[in-house]
């Protein structure tokens, strides 16, 4: 196998494999399909309190894409919104997990959630086996948002 070095980075087989220690790779955003975008818009930005960062529609290509999130894209990660024009469900599948919003106050933040008419399906406190607080919610498409602690031991 062939390993060279280019500007920080290892090149194997033509991939770049960066250099962490270098910052040269970050998360960008997450993915997800919906059925109604502004049903989906109105939930990430009312109840998690996200900011809608940018939205276009693509007529020709019948979808629309809505980045959503807590500050600018430049040094954030956003949650895209895909809503696909003529589709009115998905299978979410059994490889999807879940997203993670980290909260001041786990239990807080779900008595207004669910304040708000959100979704709470596994209420907040300590994860089995651990002192780690958390909650699940559910977004209008069936997607687990995790609402984590900053004092979790993950």
């Amino acid at each position: 196998m062939h390993k060279i070095k280019d500007f920080g980075r290892v090149v194997k087989k033509g991939l770049p494999f960066y250099n962490n220690s270098k910052n040269t790779m970050r998360l960008l955003h997450t993915m997800l399909r919906v059925t109604d975008i502004e049903k989906s818009i109105k939930f990430y930005t009312e109840i998690l309190a996200m900011k809608l960062l940018r939205r276009k529609d693509y007529p020709e290509g019948k979808f629309t894409l809505a980045f959503l999130g807590y500050g600018n894209e430049s040094s954030n990660t956003a949650l895209e919104l895909t809503h696909n024009w003529e589709t009115d469900s998905y299978d979410i599948g059994t490889a999807f997990g879940h997203i993670a919003i980290e909260v001041s106050d786990v239990y807080q933040a779900c008595d207004k959630i669910k304040a708000q008419g959100g979704k709470v399906v596994r209420e907040a406190g300590p994860m089995k086996h651990s002192t780690t607080v958390l909650a699940f919610i559910e977004d209008p498409d069936g997607y687990k948002i995790e609402l984590l602690s900053p004092k979790r031991q993950d």
